[in-house]
């Protein structure tokens, strides 16, 4: 599937909605799956780059019509256009990405707020029905590297007090038994590139890009959040223990942590684009790992 320039996708976007013929386009930030196009600062309209992301995003489309009215948390009222090219459309959720230093920036309260809106939206996520869920066509969420092949990819890259590191995070992984409470729904991407959080009042007003969600171990829900602050982790799972009655286990996370960020490594080991800031994110939770004790 050819990718259209810009000119192409607003005269698709104003093919079906001529009252924007006047509005603002631009580009957002460019996504794996998808080219979005942001309008006026009010609407989102995302162009599938290929065939597998075209059928993720119709996908992710029905999901949302069964999540958004089960959430207390906003998330994208998406709508898809049948083209051609398929493409869909939803009102922005207002709010900017939230990064570790706009995490420590935040008062005490402001932190316990979010981690109790992100605990209250995953243990209604979760409680979600799986067989419903499976009906419209969520699947398992993908697997990671093996073990062996992050030894291959992954531990040449890094230097000898990180591949000591790292292969203390493989050998724990692999003696991790399966997950206590097996596989859930859920989202399995809420790091801070997919929040919608406003800065001016320390709140966070919403969630998008559902396209990795699936089902997948409970734990492993809990993991992406690391990426802005351990402290909004342990936020979370606390305020979840106290919805839904389970009990998390803290090693657990951590340790899934460090492999996802492992295997993210060995994926891309070959791409020079992007090998650099997965060592550095693996370099980061080393760190965060050995101020934790």
């Amino acid at each position: 599937m050819a990718e259209l320039n810009a000119g192409e996708l607003r005269s698709l976007i104003t093919n079906i909605f001529p009252e924007l013929t006047a509005s603002v386009f631009r580009l957002a930030t460019p996504g794996w799956d998808s080219v979005a196009i942001d309008v006026d600062d009010r609407l989102i309209f995302k162009f599938p780059r290929n065939p597998g992301a075209e059928r993720a995003l119709i996908r992710e489309a029905a999901l949302l019509g069964i999540i958004r009215p089960s959430l207390s948390m906003t998330v994208p009222d998406m709508r898809i256009h049948d083209g051609p090219p398929i493409f869909s459309s939803h009102t922005k959720i207002q709010g900017e990405h939230l990064i570790t230093d706009d995490y420590e920036r935040l008062p005490k309260a402001a932190r316990q707020r979010l981690g109790d809106d992100l605990a209250r939206f995953y243990a209604e996520l979760h409680g979600l029905d799986g067989e419903r869920m499976r009906a419209l066509g969520a699947g398992p969420i993908p697997p990671w590297q093996s073990p062996e092949t992050v030894r291959d990819k992954a531990l040449p890259l890094l230097s000898s007090d990180l591949a000591t590191y790292a292969e203390r995070v493989i050998w724990d992984f692999k003696a991790l038994p399966p997950d206590p409470y097996g596989t859930i729904y859920g989202f399995f991407d809420g790091h801070g590139w997919n929040m919608a959080f406003d800065h001016a009042e320390g709140r966070l007003n919403g969630l998008y890009d559902f396209s990795d969600s699936g089902f997948g171990p409970l734990h492993q829900e809990f993991i992406y959040s690391n990426f802005i602050s351990p402290d909004l982790t342990s936020r979370i799972v606390s305020a979840y223990e106290t919805l839904t009655g389970r009990r998390l286990d803290r090693r657990r996370i951590a340790v899934l942590t460090g492999f996802h960020r492992l295997s993210e490594l060995a994926e891309l080991a070959d791409d020079p684009a992007h090998v650099g800031a997965k060592i550095d994110s693996v370099a980061a939770w080393a760190a965060a790992t050995a101020r934790a004790g």
